[in-house]
């Protein structure tokens, strides 16, 4: 009777090897296959049969053997078991994804553990792996991590141009300052603003003129190199902080992205509008004290602009009062 309940218990072991939803993997010592259950067998389009006696590495070149190696090694040296988390390696074993919810994945999340076996004299001459698919787990992870990325983001930004906010801006402003102090390096500052734009909010209405300035936003998008910091400090005026880059270079870039302002024609509910722009330019100097100071040359220089008539670009000089 004793002899029949064992017969009956490993065929229930083993029918729950089988039908159970991981990956079960048994490894003798020199990495070939002992046990290769109906999940790895739907995955990999390998049957038991196929893999069996095969070494791991020779059917999957994929896996790193150093590194699975040391894993599993490390597992069998401390008679314990050893994990690995998707969020390290994504995978032991590419295998595809096909859960409805993994739309976003070509490949499998797995968590595996790496389990040693003992056999009656107490020797560790095998090793099983037991492989979990944790794709649904992961993207959702994935998903809710880019979610609070663009969340962040978004905070930086500002709602109707998608150029940095000018509280962000100006922390960036700050942190160029410090790199300038501490290194020496040149940043420059190009400061400005759309000349008359309240005529064109009184004569085309303020929808018109919410187009006018996400107008101007794509172009200094267009203009900026991605090491810039782009902003918008309030109503119609932009500011573009320039690391790396002399007076003189971001004197004309300044008057690279005038001309561009000067040629675009705004299309919007059937009206069009030409805008001009007026720009100040600024480098960072031994004399600034502080990371406004900058922002107020840019604006000095800004505002001679303005007074000579607009549409024009003036650079600060150290001289300037």
């Amino acid at each position: 009777m004793a002899a029949q309940f064992d017969i009956n218990e490993l065929h229930w072991l083993l029918d729950i090897v089988q039908s159970i939803d991981v990956g079960v993997v048994v490894l003798d010592r020199d990495y070939r296959i002992e046990v290769w259950n109906s999940f790895m067998e739907n995955h990999s389009g390998l049957s038991s049969a196929e893999a069996a006696r095969h070494s791991l590495f020779e059917l999957f070149p994929e896996i790193d053997q150093d590194w699975f190696s040391r894993k599993l090694e490390t597992a069998v040296l401390l008679g314990t078991r050893v994990f690995t988390i998707w969020e390290q390696r994504p995978y032991l074993i590419r295998f595809n994804s096909y859960q409805p919810i993994t739309g976003l994945a070509d490949a499998m999340y797995q968590n595996v553990t790496i389990m040693p076996l003992r056999n009656p004299r107490g020797e560790t001459d095998h090793v099983c792996l037991i492989i979990y698919d944790v794709t649904g787990m992961a993207l959702n992870k994935r998903q809710l991590e880019a979610a609070n990325l663009q969340l962040r983001e978004q905070a930086h930004r500002d709602g109707l141009t998608g150029l940095l906010n000018r509280r962000y801006w100006e922390q960036s402003l700050e942190r160029e300052f410090a790199r300038y102090q501490r290194y020496e390096t040149p940043a420059s500052l190009v400061m400005f603003d759309i000349d008359h734009f309240k005529p064109i909010n009184d004569n085309h209405g303020h929808q018109t003129g919410d187009e006018v300035i996400r107008e101007t936003a794509r172009l200094i998008r267009q203009h900026a190199r991605e090491t810039d910091y782009a902003g918008r400090y309030g109503g119609e005026e932009f500011v573009l902080l320039l690391p790396d880059t002399t007076l003189q270079g971001a004197g004309q870039l300044a008057e690279r992205l005038r001309q561009a302002m000067e040629r675009l024609t705004v299309e919007y509910l059937e009206q069009r509008v030409n805008v001009t722009i007026s720009l100040g330019v600024a480098q960072f100097n031994e004399e600034m004290s502080s990371a406004f100071d900058l922002v107020a040359a840019a604006d000095s220089a800004l505002y001679q602009s303005k007074q000579a008539g607009r549409n024009r670009t003036t650079l600060h000089t150290p001289d300037d009062t």
